[in-house]
């Protein structure tokens, strides 16, 4: 997928230094703390296997998404996960069956609202549609103090489940699953 002013492409495991530039400027960003469920501090703070782990494509279970322009700036990401039906996910409750995990999902700032975060997310999709055996659906979990983001993933077509779940970093809050069937 391509514009004349830049390219959603996978993640090559050699580029974990781009990969931490692009995470820690995320985790900068003013809604972080609702957004993620780390710190910059300790991201920061983590040694390079951390982030090379991070990108290795580890056994296709995981792919991570960058919308690249020319001179290799990266504007923005999203990581798929693959979560297997009876495993435990991210909150220790039982996965029910076999679907995709958006997390990390980062748009720098400055391209906000010209549809890059579609474009980012159609690329996470089409690669978890793709998966043998099939992914029954795509899930995320969207801060109940993040509108902006639970809006924008209702025009790509995700829904409430009705799951709610509480926030890992701080359990007075709330986050709602949102997810999208396989087409």
């Amino acid at each position: 997928m391509s514009s004349p002013d830049h390219v959603i492409r996978a993640v090559r495991p050699d580029e974990w230094r781009q990969a931490r530039e692009l995470r820690l400027l995320g985790l900068q960003d003013p809604a972080a703390p609702v957004a993620f469920l780390e710190s910059y501090e300790a991201s920061l703070a983590q040694p390079d296997s951390f982030w090379q782990q991070r990108v290795a494509e580890r056994g296709g279970q995981v792919r991570q998404f960058v919308a690249e322009a020319p001179g290799e700036s990266w504007w923005g990401s999203v990581t798929v996960l693959v979560e297997e039906a009876g495993s435990l996910d991210f909150m220790d409750t039982l996965v029910q069956r076999r679907q995709g995990h958006v997390v990390g999902v980062f748009v720098r700032p400055e391209y906000r609202g010209t549809g890059l975060i579609g474009e980012l997310m159609a690329a996470g999709l089409a690669w978890a549609w793709e998966q043998s055996p099939p992914l029954a659906r795509v899930r995320l979990c969207v801060h109940e103090g993040n509108p902006r983001a639970r809006a924008a993933y209702r025009r790509l077509g995700f829904t409430r489940t009705g799951l709610v779940l509480p926030f890992a970093t701080d359990t007075s809050a709330k986050e709602y699953e949102m997810a999208v069937a396989r087409p």
